[in-house]
């Protein structure tokens, strides 16, 4: 077996070791009970998500390991079709095994082709439209065009940032004299209509419920005014940490090194890397300026950057190449060892993964415990997350709703129990009072731990039905 395949192979035996053992993060949980109310959008994000949880639940379960399924297969195929495209843009070069093997010892596709989020179709698809991109520009065939438009709009339902793709796309075609000619070509147009096709039920779910996704997440850029430099060291620094910060100095200097092959000698497929990067990292350090960038936002530049890491990189620096890709995996094994096994004992401020990860099955088990206590019939949960995480870990049969403002009121969910009495769960960073008007402290606290580090506390409150909040009673698994 080829060599880059069989270390492929393991790579991805090894994420899915990992998805099954890790305990889900509160995110997850929550985006699996969007995978049982499949619907064409949510107030978060579009639905994609919900469907590489939705399949591969039905294959393995309703565990970490069904949840998290589709991400390392996805991510195996977005490694080969990367390799691909580069060997494809670049055939004198062959720099595929190096671009694909780059993008795997970034702590993005390390752990983000693990967690189960939408930022996973986002990368897969962009990845697989950046690969429809080369084989059209290797083929000078306007077909790839309707794939590159299904694709597109694929990743448009993975997350809006895909308008990304879309405008790279027409950069190049602006800037490179070689892609002009794609300009008279009906093809061309076809496959923004197939994009659009493709993200109309995103666009009808929003229509539906005035707008508010669209509004949610477009608030985001609109934040982005100010021009401070408040945030512009998180971002970079951010970057450096999830690209690791070898592989983020040769993505930086691939790109570079692109951007002058395509500047003095009108390169077509420099101009297509440089197209796909240069146009959103200018965007999200403009939004820098003013407020916060999540450090995974920008994680779609990475494999045309990586492709320009493997084609543009200088002699003198190609020897990095080598330990780049060791100390990315060095970096992801010593992550997963620490979720899983908490190597070194560290406090919430420190280790994000106790903090994501740590004591949620003992914290559902004494909220049971509590539950039966006080004979409750049903559980009321306040935040996403933690709704999510009770929703999969509390005994079958076990009623629980969740409350939040503005947020389960966009699903097709049934109303709270209306008679009974309930048992309301609210973490100690809460400050304010529970939503859940009328709700009587119970004097007491469980949390959450791994070890002896504790990594949240709960207050608990008993309540009576009502029918006038923000509320619904979520799935649970083995149900619909």
């Amino acid at each position: 077996m080829n060599p880059w395949l069989a270390a492929l192979l393991a790579v991805t035996a090894l994420r899915l070791a990992v998805a099954a053992a890790m305990p889900l993060a509160p995110d997850e949980a929550y985006y699996w009970v969007w995978s049982r109310i499949l619907q064409g959008g949510y107030l978060d994000h579009p639905p994609m998500i919900a469907v590489f949880i939705r399949a591969g639940t039905l294959v393995a379960g309703d565990d970490a390991f069904g949840v998290r399924l589709m991400g390392p297969l996805a991510i195996a195929l977005a490694s080969l079709a990367l390799a691909d495209a580069a060997n494809r843009l670049f055939p004198d070069r062959r720099p595929g095994v190096w671009a694909a093997a780059l993008f795997n010892a970034t702590l993005l596709v390390g752990a983000g082709g693990i967690l189960a989020t939408p930022d996973l179709p986002l990368l897969v698809f962009w990845t697989l439209a950046l690969w429809a991109a080369a084989r059209l520009h290797a083929s000078q065939d306007g077909r790839w065009w309707l794939a590159f438009g299904l694709l597109a709009g694929l990743a448009l339902a993975s997350k809006y940032t895909a308008v990304l793709l879309g405008a790279g796309a027409v950069a190049w075609l602006v800037a490179c004299r070689g892609a002009w000619r794609w300009w008279w070509d009906w093809r061309l147009y076809a496959g923004g209509a197939i994009a659009m096709v493709a993200f109309a039920p995103v666009v009808a779910w929003n229509a539906g419920h005035g707008w508010v996704s669209f509004a949610k997440q477009g608030g985001r850029v609109a934040a982005g005014a100010g021009f401070t430099p408040r945030f512009l060291g998180e971002l970079l620094a951010g970057q450096v940490g999830l690209a690791t910060p070898i592989v983020f100095v040769l993505c930086v200097t691939g790109v570079a090194g692109a951007a002058l092959a395509w500047w003095r000698r009108g390169d077509t497929p420099a101009g297509l890397l440089v197209a796909m990067v240069v146009p959103g990292a200018a965007l999200f350090l403009w939004q820098a300026m003013g407020s916060r960038v999540q450090g995974n936002w920008p994680g779609i530049l990475y494999p045309a950057a990586c492709i320009a890491a493997a084609a543009f990189t200088r002699r003198r620096v190609l020897r990095w190449r080598g330990p780049a890709v060791g100390l990315g995996l060095v970096l992801a094994l010593a992550g997963y060892l620490q979720a899983m096994f908490q190597l070194v004992p560290l406090p919430r401020r420190m280790d994000p993964t106790l903090a994501q990860l740590g004591g949620w099955d003992a914290l559902a088990a004494a909220v049971e415990a509590e539950r039966r206590r006080i004979g409750a019939d049903f559980v009321v949960a306040e935040e996403y997350g933690l709704a999510g995480q009770l929703a999969l870990r509390l005994p079958p049969g076990v009623k629980l709703a969740g409350l939040e403002q503005r947020r389960w009121t966009f699903f097709d969910l049934p109303p709270p129990p209306a008679t009974g009495t309930g048992l309301l769960v609210q973490s100690t960073r809460r400050d304010s009072e529970p939503e859940w008007t009328g709700a009587v402290p119970l004097g007491t606290e469980v949390e959450r731990s791994r070890g002896a580090q504790v990594a949240e506390r709960y207050r608990l409150f008993r309540v009576e039905p009502r029918q006038d909040l923000p509320a619904a009673l979520l799935p649970r698994p083995g149900g619909t």
